[in-house]
């Protein structure tokens, strides 16, 4: 008896491998012819198709432009916020995290600024349906969420970050930045500018219409230089994760001491009391598992932004 039930067992078997897809089988032929030559017709085309399966998650894309395609490596893992290091030389901003990394042909405009303008036009196409003219970010599926993006100084800060300011006029022009007017309001747009690195202060803070803000030192919020500083300022604040909570000894939840636990509580909770949020650099990479912890105790108490290398593995984390 098994020996016959495994024979029929072994039939079906083949008979499944040797057919059609059961799931398309069960679809009539003409059901499937359609299937088949609707993607060549232009009336299927979803007009703003570049970013729709793609969701925004609370990321980082730190060193951006290491990656083989600075930019758009980080939207496609829904990264909500990305950086580029610039050094200016006669006139342009190069991008690189030194020196050496510098080419003629990597700069800000080249890598940054006219993909992050081409992917926005996309999203905002002309269109006899629209009344006025639309904002929408860089993803379809939350057209509001704002792409942060840090510009972090490397040369000299007031001439570097004056360049910075010009070099913004494409993405100004269509209104498509993040502003600030009379020193009170701020009104969201698809890219949220911050100067960060050696971007000076007082380039920033007393500008009361500006369409740039200021990476504000985390755990340095309650020194007297920092103590007026709102999200008018600095939407995000940033520090050294290392310096400002300490080392990582252990590898078990929770994975902060108790001493670590109220550093870090203390400083999101003074940013957040601004309406600044918090992200921290120099987070453990490695083990996975302390990686990961770490990740998961920085979520749990309230950072906005994880700052991450591997893009991978921060995506699946979600």
């Amino acid at each position: 008896m098994l020996s016959a039930f495994m024979l029929f067992l072994s039939g079906v078997v083949v008979a499944l491998l040797a057919g059609p897809d059961p799931a398309i089988a069960a679809i009539t032929s003409s059901l499937q012819s359609i299937l088949r030559n609707t993607h060549g017709s232009s009336d299927y085309g979803y007009p703003t198709d570049l970013t729709r399966d793609l969701l925004p998650i609370p990321v980082h894309s730190h060193n951006d432009y290491w990656r083989d395609e600075p930019f758009y490596t980080g939207l496609s893992h829904g990264c909500t916020s990305t950086e580029a290091d610039v050094w200016l030389y006669n006139g342009t901003l190069y991008v690189g995290h030194d020196e050496s990394a510098l080419t003629v042909s990597r700069t800000l405009e080249s890598l940054y600024i006219n993909p992050i303008l081409d992917v926005l036009e996309r999203q905002n196409p002309d269109s006899p349906f629209i009344t006025s003219p639309t904002k929408n970010g860089v993803w379809d599926t939350v057209p509001d969420q704002t792409l942060y993006f840090f510009i972090d100084v490397k040369t000299s800060g007031p001439e570097t970050f004056k360049a910075v300011i010009a070099a913004l006029e494409p993405l100004r022009e269509k209104g498509y930045l993040t502003t600030v007017k009379d020193g009170k309001t701020i009104t969201n747009g698809p890219v949220t500018i911050i100067g960060t690195g050696e971007t000076p202060f007082d380039m920033v803070a007393p500008i009361k219409d500006r369409d740039y803000f200021f990476d504000a030192p985390l755990a340095d919020l309650d020194n007297f230089k920092y103590a007026h500083i709102t999200s008018i300022i600095s939407p995000v604040a940033s520090t050294d994760f290392q310096a400002a909570v300490g080392k990582i000894t252990a590898d078990t939840d929770p994975i902060l001491s108790d001493d670590q636990l109220k550093a870090l509580r203390e400083q999101i909770a003074t940013a957040n009391e601004r309406g600044i949020g918090a992200r921290y650099w120099n987070t453990p990479y490695f083990p996975i598992r302390t990686r990961n912890l770490v990740w998961r105790t920085l979520l749990r108490e309230g950072v906005i932004l994880l700052n991450a290398d591997d893009l991978d593995a921060v995506a699946s984390y979600f």
